[in-house]
């Protein structure tokens, strides 16, 4: 069983046109032209072309594309401030604000239009940003999923609460969880294949899958085929083995 895995985008919609070459290129070397595609979250904040990202995503899948889009922290975050600007994340325990530099609002609400939305007042920038975000895209990024099993992989966009049920588990730790899961070397059931704590590149721990190769912060978007629970790094040359401790 096959399926193809992005890590998290953050806005970067030149690098997320370049993951879907890398995958249709591997489809057409082995003839695949059905396994889905996840994308496993974190779609806006901190890169140029939030708006541009969720465009795509959602034109291909009105389009037919077997296009799987997983919710992130910061994809919440993002309806939740829509909702009501003054709200602070159950899962953000820093006491920021969305629209924080560190968080990265700003750039999202800027690709919609907005004139330096950090920068000014709430009580203004808000009512601009629910006029100037589409009632499309705030229904998409609310309806997303948390959580994805397709064979013997589990997608998530944090990790899992170790120990616990996956029907159990709740969204603020699929979207928000490090610790414990991060140094949990026990095996969950099925391969674990989370972002959200950007690493240099994707890393197969032999529990889990690490996607987020650091797009946010100038790094590449990282994208996987994953067979049965053996990994490959899709690059320009080419499929390359992720192996457990390499």
């Amino acid at each position: 069983m096959r399926t193809y895995a992005i890590g998290d985008i953050h806005g970067h919609l030149d690098l997320l046109h370049q993951a879907h070459a890398r995958i249709a290129a591997d489809r057409a070397a082995c003839g695949d032209r059905s396994s889905p595609v996840v994308h496993i979250g974190d779609l806006v904040d901190r890169g140029p072309d939030s708006r541009g990202v969720i465009d795509h995503l959602m034109h291909g899948i009105a389009r037919g594309e077997n296009w799987v889009v997983m919710k992130g922290n910061h994809d919440r975050m993002f309806t939740l401030f829509l909702q009501d600007p003054d709200a602070i994340d159950e899962g953000m325990r820093s006491g920021l604000s969305w629209l924080h530099p560190r968080l990265g609002g700003g750039p999202t609400l800027a690709s919609y239009g907005l004139r330096a939305p950090a920068d000014r007042p709430l009580d203004r920038v808000h009512p601009e940003a629910v006029e100037a975000v589409p009632a499309a895209h705030r229904r998409f990024l609310e309806g997303l999923p948390s959580r994805f099993l397709h064979g013997e992989v589990l997608f998530v966009h944090a990790g899992i609460r170790p120990g616990v049920a996956l029907h159990c588990q709740t969204e603020t730790d699929l979207l928000w969880i490090r610790e414990p899961f991060l140094s949990d070397p026990r095996d969950h059931g099925a391969l674990v294949v989370h972002g959200h704590t950007a690493i240099d590149a994707p890393t197969h721990y032999g529990n889990r899958l690490n996607l987020d190769s650091g797009a946010a912060y100038g790094g590449p978007l990282s994208a996987v085929v994953i067979e049965g629970r053996a990994v490959f790094h899709l690059t320009d040359a080419g499929r390359q083995p992720l192996v457990p401790g390499a």
